[in-house]
């Protein structure tokens, strides 16, 4: 196996990382569900892409379709625990635009929609990142 590869596939975390992994990955495919189908109370992705433009994330539609998308597909990956390394840093990006467009001049608490659930977000997606899949996964299993 290549050594990039194997670098994105190693993982030498425990059962703890696995079980943060898949709750993360359910609420960002949750999320990426709303965006993108409309599912869970969401309002799909027309009136996702009217909200990308009204908060000056322009194309709205381009704009929603690549949260909704990286949500939703990252969010399966860390889930079934499958190139969890890209997904997380693709999930990284979007906590941190959520958090500085959407929800930092609101403060920290969700009450005023501030950004405690986006910056919790981040964190298990940095730890995923950083710790890879760990043991229950199929980067483990490939990886050997």
């Amino acid at each position: 196996m290549s050594s990039l590869i194997n670098k994105v596939l190693f993982t030498r975390a425990g059962y703890g990382l696995t079980i943060l992994r898949i709750a993360v990955g359910v609420i960002f495919a949750a999320h990426g569900s709303q965006k993108l189908f409309g599912l869970f109370g969401g309002y799909g992705l027309a009136g996702t892409a009217q909200y990308m433009d009204s908060i000056g994330l322009h194309p709205g539609y381009l704009m929603a379709t690549l949260a909704g998308g990286t949500e939703f597909f990252a969010g399966l990956a860390l889930i079934i625990g499958l190139l969890v390394r890209p997904a997380a840093l693709g999930l990284t990006f979007l906590s941190l635009v959520a958090i500085f467009t959407v929800h930092i001049s609101n403060g920290l608490f969700m009450a005023n929609n501030g950004y405690e659930f986006a910056l919790a977000l981040l964190g298990g997606s940095l730890a995923v990142l950083i710790e890879g899949a760990g043991k229950l996964s199929v980067d483990r299993a490939i990886a050997g």
